[in-house]
C-alpha cells in the first residue's frame, strides 16, 4: 500500500518501537571533496580552444608539459589529471559555458543488407537492381525506371514509378519480383535509399531473399544493371525528359511488350572467364543466347522455376512468335507510347 520495501518498512517499525517518530529519513548524497575548481576548467576549456580539441591523452601530455616543463603553477593540479577524469571534465556546464564545440553531421551506419558481392553459384534468381532517372525539367521531377536483372541468366524485368519513395516503390518491386519465372534467392543494389530501408528489407525476408548491397571502390559489384540501363533502357527510352505522370502507361509498355521481348526474342552475350599469359582475367563473349535459352541450358532448370510454371509453359511462349514479329510488334507499341506523350505535350 505503502510503496516502500520490506526494508524500509522495517525501518519505520523500529523507529515506532524506540518511541521515535515515525517518518522516513531524508537521504544524503555522499558526495567527495572536488579536486578540480572552476578556475582549472576553464583553463582546460582554453587550452582545447587553443590545439582545437586533440584526444585525451594528447591533451594530458600537453598540460603535463604545461607545469613540469615550462613551470606554469597553474596547471598544478592539472598535471595530475586523467585521461577519464578529462573528458568528464568536458562534459561540465563549466566548460561548455567557456566553449562551445560544434562537430559536423556523420554518416550514419546503416545495417541493413550486407555489403558484399552476391555469389549465385551458376544458379538463377541473383538480381541485380538499378534506377534510372528520365531527367528534370524546369524543376519538375521525371518518372523512374526499376531495372533489374539476373545474374547467371540475364533475365530482365523492367519498371516505371512516378516516385522512387516507399510507398510507390513497394508495389512495383512486389509486381516485377512476380514477372521472374523463378525463385528469387538474392537482391543486390547500390546504397540508394530506395533500396536500403525497412520497408524493403521487410518484404524481402518475407521471401526469403538474402539482400546484399555494393561495397564502396568496388564500381564492378553492380556493373552488369549499370551496362543494361545504357544498352537497353536508354537506347529505347532515350534522355528526353518524361513527366512523372506517365508512369503508368510506361509500366503497362514494360509488362505487356517490352519485357516479354527482352527475355525470350533479344539475344545477349554470355561471358566466358579467361585468363591470358600474363595472368589476368578477361571476359570473352563466344555465345549469345536469349534470356530463356541461357535459362533452358541450366542444369535442373525445372527446379528453379516457380511452382505455377513449367518448361513447356515458357517454350510455348517463347515460340509464340518470331524475334523480328515480337520486334516489330515493341517498336509500334512504343511508337505509340511516344505518340500519345506529344499530343499531350501539344495539348
Amino acid at each position: 500500500m505503502t510503496g516502500l520495501s520490506r526494508a524500509q518498512v522495517m525501518r519505520l517499525i523500529s523507529l515506532y518501537q524506540r518511541g521515535e517518530p515515525v517518518q522516513p529519513r531524508r537521504y544524503r548524497r555522499h558526495r567527495f571533496t572536488p579536486r578540480y575548481r572552476r578556475a582549472d576548467i576553464e583553463l582546460l576549456a582554453e587550452v582545447d580552444e587553443a590545439h582545437e580539441t586533440l584526444s585525451g591523452p594528447a591533451t594530458q601530455k600537453i598540460l603535463q608539459r604545461a607545469f613540469h616543463d615550462f613551470g606554469d603553477v597553474r596547471y598544478e593540479r592539472l598535471a595530475r589529471l586523467s585521461v577519464a577524469q578529462l573528458y568528464r571534465l568536458r562534459k561540465d556546464r563549466t566548460y561548455r559555458n567557456r566553449r562551445v564545440s560544434y562537430q559536423p553531421t556523420r554518416p550514419t551506419q546503416v545495417a541493413i543488407g550486407e555489403r558484399r558481392r552476391p555469389d549465385p553459384q551458376g544458379r538463377p534468381g541473383y538480381l541485380r537492381l538499378d534506377t534510372v532517372h528520365q531527367g528534370d525539367l524546369d524543376g519538375v521531377k521525371a518518372l523512374y525506371h526499376i531495372n533489374a536483372v539476373d545474374e547467371v541468366t540475364q533475365w530482365q524485368v523492367v519498371g516505371a514509378t512516378a516516385q522512387i519513395s516507399e510507398a510507390w516503390l513497394l508495389p512495383l518491386l512486389q509486381a516485377m519480383l512476380e514477372q521472374f519465372p523463378f525463385r528469387i534467392r538474392g537482391f543486390h543494389t547500390d546504397n540508394g535509399s530506395e533500396f536500403i530501408n525497412h520497408t524493403v528489407a521487410g518484404l524481402l525476408n518475407k521471401l526469403l531473399v538474402e539482400q546484399t548491397k555494393s561495397r564502396p571502390r568496388h564500381s564492378n559489384d553492380n556493373g552488369l544493371a549499370e551496362s543494361k540501363n545504357g544498352w537497353v533502357i536508354r537506347k529505347h527510352i532515350g534522355y528526353g525528359h518524361i513527366a512523372s505522370a506517365h508512369a503508368e502507361a510506361f509500366d503497362q509498355f514494360y509488362r505487356q511488350h517490352f519485357n516479354p521481348y527482352l527475355n525470350f526474342h533479344r539475344p545477349c552475350g554470355v561471358p566466358e572467364m579467361r585468363t591470358t599469359a600474363n595472368g589476368k582475367a578477361k571476359r570473352v563473349y563466344r555465345w549469345y543466347a536469349t534470356p530463356w535459352e541461357i535459362l533452358r541450358q541450366l542444369p535442373g532448370v525445372a527446379s528453379f522455376l516457380r511452382s505455377d510454371l513449367t518448361v513447356e509453359k515458357l517454350e510455348q511462349t517463347a515460340r509464340a512468335m518470331s524475334d523480328t514479329e515480337a520486334a516489330v510488334q515493341m517498336r509500334e507499341a512504343k511508337r505509340n507510347l511516344f505518340a500519345g506523350l506529344h499530343c499531350q505535350r501539344s495539348a
